[in-house]
């Protein structure tokens, strides 16, 4: 099918607003029940009014035929075009007598006194209610009422019916409308109020009517929307700074160290230089990995090859390192066999994170531990450092965080390290917190789902 010019692709598919489908439903319903009601009420009306000339027409028959009994046929009164009587002998079934209305007309009731409800007497008349009494001797007696009056009247509320029923749905449509636009106009505004917020001015809030309602709930919902966003930016904002500096910085040292030793071969030999090159660049490829780590966490993407694996053996192996690297005493009395299901090397990754972290504020001790109870497994990391301020213990978790701002960038870390920890604890359905440690400085404490 063409397309119309000037018309969208798929604005012929478009959907009717919700005033619009709000207000059609409500005067569809009320115009089939106004409809069903009003067909109702005419029905019952015709049957109310032919049932009162039909026990007019038996009254009829029988006063009639008590005066043929008692004073013949000649004291039967004559009737004008309303109603009609009309004498059939019993025995030959043939009218020996009838009103004006019903002359010339044959036999209306049969030699048992069986007549029809309706008849017309003449053609484009309107029909008359009938009624026959046998107890009138050797006749029977019919009598008769037009329904042109109840004809007359059903015909003025049937066009009354026709009249009101759409005038009271378009009532209904119109009230609708008005009162749905003015229901939904606090909406609009809103949408127009975050329809005008850009990246720039997440600050902007929609208008909280103050209210419990629905309007008031959006509101609130949409402002806490616009504060996760806002939140969200300065976040990335923040991450994105902290990233290029810390990128910024082992690129910087490996530019000095090759310009010098192009400029000066004789003061830095390739071995100083080499050296530099990789632990500048194993500096990089951790802060990278790192990055990629919590990016893949915050997109829900952080892939878990789940198995089994023992916690034990990899805080025995962790602290194996920690004791060929020298430096501190490693403790492991406290490892008891702890098995999890979890993906074996970023549970080993978060070991070790724990484990230099360990080491690095230590002053001369780092120990070991692992316990479970009925549904958890737990191990921690005790260091007999400075420990952290209670205020801080929640802060440390997060991206390029240094509590002490004057320790070195060698010695304090990148400051993805914690954060990388609870990301992937987070991602196996674990915890991780820190405590005091009875060794005087800092518990990290982590507790994972058997």
């Amino acid at each position: 099918m063409a397309e119309l010019p000037g018309v969208p692709r798929g604005a012929a598919r478009r959907r009717a607003g919700i005033r619009m489908r709000i207000t059609a439903a409500a005067a569809s319903v009320v115009a089939v029940a106004l409809l069903v009601g009003a067909v109702a009420f005419w029905l019952t009306l015709r049957t109310a009014l032919y049932g009162e000339l039909a026990s007019s027409a038996e009254q009829d028959a029988a006063a009639f035929a008590e005066q043929v009994e008692q004073s013949g046929r000649e004291a039967l009164p004559d009737l004008d075009d309303d109603r009609f009587w009309q004498l059939i002998d019993r025995d030959s079934g043939s009218v020996i007598a009838a009103s004006e209305a019903a002359e010339g007309v044959d036999a209306l009731a049969d030699r048992e006194g069986g007549t029809q409800s309706l008849v017309v007497l003449e053609d484009g008349d309107p029909p008359f209610v009938t009624a026959a009494e046998r107890e009138g001797g050797d006749v029977i007696v019919v009598a008769g009422r037009s329904t042109e009056s109840a004809d007359d009247t059903l015909a003025t509320v049937g066009l009354l019916l026709a009249v009101a029923v759409p005038l009271i749905a378009a009532i209904v449509a119109g009230t609708t409308w008005l009162a749905v636009g003015r229901a939904l106009a606090p909406v609009e505004r809103m949408r127009r109020e975050v329809e005008a917020v850009t990246s720039t001015d997440l600050h902007r809030r929609v208008e909280d009517p103050g209210t419990s309602d629905e309007l008031g709930r959006l509101a609130r919902t949409m402002n806490g929307m616009l504060a996760r966003l806002e939140d969200a930016q300065a976040a990335q904002r923040r991450f994105i700074s902290d990233a290029s500096h810390e990128l910024r910085s082992p690129l910087a040292t490996l530019r000095q160290y090759a310009e010098v030793a192009h400029a000066h071969p004789d003061r830095i030999g390739a071995v100083e230089l080499s050296e530099v090159v990789l632990d500048e660049g194993a500096r990089l490829e951790r802060l990278v990995q790192g990055m990629l780590v919590l990016t893949r966490a915050d997109e829900g993407a952080l892939a878990l090859t789940a198995a089994d694996v023992d916690l034990d053996d990899l805080l025995f192996a962790e602290a194996r390192r920690l004791r060929e690297l020298g430096g501190v005493e490693v403790e492991v009395s406290a490892v008891v066999p702890v098995r999890v299901r979890g993906d074996a090397g970023l549970l080993r990754q978060v070991v070790r994170n724990l484990a230099d972290n360990a080491a690095r504020h230590a002053r001369g001790k780092v120990a070991f531990a692992s316990w479970q109870d009925a549904a958890s497994a737990f191990f921690a990391l005790d260091d007999d450092g400075a420990g952290i301020a209670p205020q801080s213990r929640d802060r440390v978790f997060e991206r390029f965080v240094r509590l002490d701002e004057a320790r070195t960038r060698d010695a304090g870390g990148s400051g993805l390290g914690l954060a990388i920890v609870r990301e992937i604890l987070r991602g196996h359905g674990g915890v991780v917190r820190v405590v005091e440690s009875p060794l005087g400085g800092a518990r990290f404490e982590a507790r994972l789902p058997l």
